[in-house]
């Protein structure tokens, strides 16, 4: 069966000029249901992640400032909102929905997070609307629980994983993967262990030709036993920060691309859909919905 985490906190509204991204936290799973290709059953709310499993990837003293609303003004604003208890306790069961899904990866092969891919969020700092990095926190909750012990995290969202890979710096059993927009956010990247920075409007050729010709040579030669993969949909032409210039058809290519490698290989996923900014809600939530049709299409 596949499984999705999805909370209604996911939706909540931001300050004003923040709420447009939000609305396809509702619209997602709405789609899905009103298409049949996923019943009630299909979804799971999770609940807040537990302080023990956040200080497995983030250093206590940044985590209690985020958990007392006390991170300084300055921090904040690189967040890119003000605090607000909802919000933590949204990012709290974003990163729970991540391990949950994880845990439904190994049953069902694949599993996602109608939110997630907050790949930002560093050790000791959030940024770009990202406060406490969900899959860092789900490959630290794997290895801790000895449910994994080679870890690959792919991430195609048009922004670099600098989060990621800062947290994952030193990390052995986790091999960090970002294929990214070279002139885009954020402008001072971290070092994954592999980067491929794309030229502003690259297209569905060269994009997938790129992918394709990586990714089962890193699975190969690095034998993971889980992957995470960030979908984000900001690859899009029609994304008005993104840069590139991919078609709905190439990013579910894409999309199917990733979960046939994993597939092949028997290798469990976690997918958290990362960003979308399309100026028509309609075209990011059909990009997303894609990406769970591709899986559901190959899995189930």
């Amino acid at each position: 069966m596949l499984k999705i985490s999805y909370d209604p906190i996911y939706a909540h509204p931001l300050p004003t000029g923040h709420r447009f991204p939000m609305l396809k936290y509702e619209l997602i799973p709405g789609q899905l249901l009103h298409e049949g290709i996923i019943t009630q059953d299909n979804l799971f709310s999770p609940k807040a992640v537990e302080e023990e499993t956040i200080l497995l990837t983030h250093d206590k003293d940044y985590w209690c400032q985020l958990r007392d609303l006390t991170l300084p003004p300055k921090e904040q604003r690189r967040i890119g909102f003000p605090l607000s208890a909802q919000l933590v306790e949204r990012e709290l069961r974003i990163a729970q929905g991540t391990i949950d899904g994880c845990h439904y990866a190994f049953e069902y092969g694949v599993a996602f997070n109608v939110a997630g891919g907050t790949h930002h969020a560093g050790t000791n700092w959030g940024e770009g609307f990202c406060m406490l990095n969900d899959q860092a926190i789900g490959a630290n909750y794997l290895l801790n629980e000895n449910l994994a012990k080679s870890i690959l995290i792919v991430d195609l969202d048009v922004h670099q994983g600098n989060g990621t890979a800062q947290i994952f710096e030193n990390e052995s059993r986790v091999f960090t993967f970002s294929m990214h927009g070279d002139k885009n956010f954020p402008f001072r990247k971290e070092r994954s262990d592999l980067d491929i920075p794309l030229d502003d409007g690259i297209g569905d050729n060269d994009y997938l030709k790129l992918l394709y010709n990586t990714l089962p040579r890193l699975i190969n030669s690095h034998n993971p036993d889980f992957i995470f993969y960030l979908a984000g949909v900001d690859v899009l032409e029609t994304d008005k920060l993104g840069k590139l210039a991919l078609s709905k058809e190439a990013c579910k290519q894409r999309d199917r691309f990733v979960f046939e490698q994993c597939k092949l290989r028997s290798i469990p996923v976690q997918v958290s859909m990362g960003g979308g900014y399309s100026p028509q809600i309609k075209d990011i939530v059909d990009a997303h919905c894609n990406t769970y049709c591709v899986a559901n299409d190959l899995y189930f």
